[in-house]
Formats: structure tokens, sequence, C-alpha cells
């Protein structure tokens, strides 16, 4: 069997029959050359009567229980694929993707994990927050190596339900000595609406799997030092996800509340991180010492990139002649690029980031990043600030929203910005601004 595709869905019948059909359609291989499993995680929609009416030859396999995107594990352990596809259930390839991940993974026998170009409905990319880590929307993974790390039958941590679970595989094959690469030349749709409400679970699991991460995964300091962004990043998304979701309304008296005070409290993102982190520090110990598999210092500079980032950000500011920085986002690594500033003596002036930053207040008149303040990009051009810059910087890994951030800001902004990872993007048109970019020498 050349080829296995993994699925697992939970009440999306219509929605999966369609992707369905489009990927076999993508697919060149003779029936016999691939098969299709499915975890089905105890829908009520008739998914299962569905699939077996329409694809009686498929690997249906019907659970009591939702155990969430994890569920692949028990598909991937019947799996007999030399390569295995995993798709979220509202995704598919487009023509010609897959004879070209098989190419790819022929052409590389150290490549474990072939991720696809992923496009949402609105013609906007999605990826990982680092390069080197696949997502599951769509990726394909190797057999071999998920067997040289004894990942098999169950490759995700069955206990994480939903989130992260992707990082941890990634950590442990990259510390395997294989690679993770993402191609444009893999074109996949996935039909996630953008702006999709954020479950609370989703805001716990996140909260809680990273510190699991951290603590398995990482070194001492760096653990503790991370354990403190990733906590005041995701408390940041939380409140800014409960300000989206239930937005201040007036009273008949006039004032603000978030919602009528005869409806019964509902758990609040806010509330959702706490319980995640709760229950992360809770078990910290145990994940540290009882499923420990630090990472090498070669893994670590691969995924965060710590010298990579000084030596590009020392490059960058030498050719912009630029003393003083902003860095535009508060993205996952922002550690990295803090960090690499400190090392070269870059003051960095300000952070901003208009969906982080916490407008001042009475109550909180000032926002910083360890030390540094973070704003609102209004408030950035509204302050003295704006004028001493020299360089503004992407603080952002992720392989597609960094190169489109640098872009947008290229266009309107007439300081220079740079994206330290995409020295090839065209110069905007807009006359103001200037994109950089960084020429190796």
């Amino acid at each position: 069997m050349k080829l296995s595709l993994i699925i697992a869905t939970h009440n999306r019948g219509p929605v999966l029959l369609d992707c369905l059909h489009r990927t076999l359609a993508a697919i060149p291989l003779p029936r016999t050359a691939f098969e299709i499993l499915i975890v089905d995680n105890a829908s009520t929609d008739g998914t299962p009567a569905l699939m077996a009416k329409t694809f009686p030859d498929i690997t249906l396999l019907p659970l009591q229980k939702n155990l969430g995107p994890v569920a692949k594990n028990l598909a991937i352990a019947r799996a007999t694929g030399e390569f295995l596809l995993l798709l979220d259930d509202d995704a598919y390839p487009h023509p010609g993707a897959i004879p070209q991940m098989l190419r790819h993974f022929a052409a590389d026998p150290d490549l474990a994990a072939a991720v696809f170009d992923v496009t949402l409905p609105d013609g906007s990319k999605e990826a990982s927050a680092y390069p080197d880590v696949f997502i599951g929307a769509g990726t394909a993974l190797r057999r071999s190596a998920l067997e040289a790390i004894h990942a098999l039958p169950h490759p995700f941590p069955q206990h994480f339900f939903m989130q992260a679970e992707e990082y941890d595989l990634s950590f442990r094959l990259l510390n395997a000595g294989f690679s993770i690469k993402r191609f444009a030349d893999l074109p996949l749709t996935h039909l996630k609406t953008p702006n999709a409400r954020i479950s609370t679970r989703t805001t716990r699991l996140d909260v809680r799997n990273n510190l699991f991460l951290l603590a398995r995964y990482l070194p001492e300091p760096l653990c503790h030092q991370l354990a403190a962004d990733w906590l005041d990043r995701y408390f940041r998304m939380a409140l800014k996800r409960d300000a989206t979701s239930n937005p201040e309304r007036p009273s008949r008296s006039g004032l603000l509340f978030a919602k009528p005070l005869d409806e019964p409290p509902a758990l609040t993102h806010k509330k959702a991180f706490l319980q995640g982190a709760a229950e992360g520090l809770a078990r910290w110990t145990h994940q540290r010492h009882k499923n420990r598999h630090l990472l090498s210092p070669q893994t670590l500079e691969r995924l965060f990139k710590f010298n990579v980032i000084k030596a590009r950000l020392a490059l960058a500011a030498k050719q912009q002649r630029a003393r003083r920085l902003v860095f535009a986002d508060y993205g996952k690594n922002l550690f990295a690029f803090h960090t690499a500033a400190a090392d070269l003596g870059l003051p960095v002036l300000a952070i901003a980031d208009d969906h982080l930053a916490r407008p001042a207040s009475p109550q909180t008149p000032s926002d910083n990043y360890r030390g540094t303040p973070l704003l609102t990009w209004q408030a950035l051009r509204d302050s003295p600030l704006l004028q001493k810059i020299d360089l503004i910087v992407v603080a952002n890994l992720n392989p597609v929203q960094a190169p489109a951030r640098a872009a947008a800001l290229g266009r309107t902004l007439s300081c220079p910005v740079v994206d330290l990872f995409s020295p090839a993007l065209p110069a905007p048109r807009h006359p103001a601004g200037r994109l950089v970019q960084i020429t190796q020498t």
C-alpha cells in the first residue's frame, strides 16, 4: 500500500462527503494503491451511515466517545501505507499535489513530514507558528520515520485531545534528525472559516498542552522563560476573545454590561485560560520527569532560531544603519527576537500589536513585554517614539503570516520594514514604504 488517508471527523457528514469526492479526484493512483481510514468521533448527524452508503470500501472506525483530533491514532494504528496523509474532515488536496508529494519524499530520504500549502476560503494561508512544525489540516508523514522514533501505533499524545499534538510529534521527529518542510507546490484547500468562533475548550487545551510541551522538551531556564511568555500571550488572547465574543452593551440605566444580569454566567475564555494554566502547571513536574525528552541544542536552534535571528538582525541593522527598532507583532517566538536585540545592543523602542496590546486606562496606564512598551499601532503613531524608529522588524516566524505582515506594513509606513526570513519579497508599490531585502554576504 503506497498511501493511507487518515481523517478524524465529528458531525460534519456532508462536508466530509464533499471533501472526500474532491480528494479522490486528486489521487491519480490505482484504488489498490491507497486506502482511506476515517475515525468517527461519536457523530450524531448520521455520518457513519452516510459514509457506509457512499464509500463502502473505506475503513470506518466508529467511536462511542469523542476523542478529538488525536483519534487519528486509531486509524494510524490500522493503516498500512508507506505514507500517511493526515487531513482535516473539511480539507482536500488539489489535483497534482499527491504525485508531487510523493516526488518530494523520493528526493529526500530525511523528509519525515511534507506539509501542504493550505489555503482558506478567503484566500489567506494557514501554517504553523514555527516553520519546522507541521499542521494537521494537511500533512503527509513517512511511516519509516515514525517507526524510527518508536511513535507507532499511536504517534499523538492521546490525553492532549486537541491542540499542540502536532508540536509534540514534530519535536520528536526533529530531535531524531528528520526534517519537516512546507511545500508551495502542494496546494490544499481548508474550508475552515477564518473568523470562526474559537471555543473555550480550545483556549483551555492550548494553554495546558503548550505547558506540557515546554515541560517535556525544553531545558532550563528556557522552559521557564517561554512558559512565562506563552502564558502571558495566551492570557492576552483569552481577554481578546472575550471582548470579541461578548461585546459590552448598555443597559437601560446606561451602564455597560457584557450580558444581561439575568443570564447565567458562561465559561469565559479568561476562565478557560486559568483552568488550562492550572492543569498544565499542576502536571508540570510529572511531565518533566515521567515524559521528559529534552531537545538537543541543534533541534532547539532549528525550532527557535536564536542564532539565526541574531545574525540576520545584525545584518539588517548594519545594512539599514539602524540602531533603534520596533518589533511588529507579539509572535510566539518573540523571546528569541527580543533576546537577539538585547545581545546586539539594539534598543527596542516598542512592540506593536493591535490584537494583544491592552489599551491604556486608569487601571492599566502602561503595557509592556519584559520592560519594552507594548502598544497598538495607533498608540505608536501618536507617540513621540514614531520619529525615533530606524527599522521595524516583524517578530513572527509563521511562514505565511510574517511575509504578508511585512508587505502590508511596507505599503503604509515611511520607515523600513523587514521580515528576517523573507529576503525575496518584492518592493511595495506604495511610495511611502520601504520593504527591506536582506543581502546575504
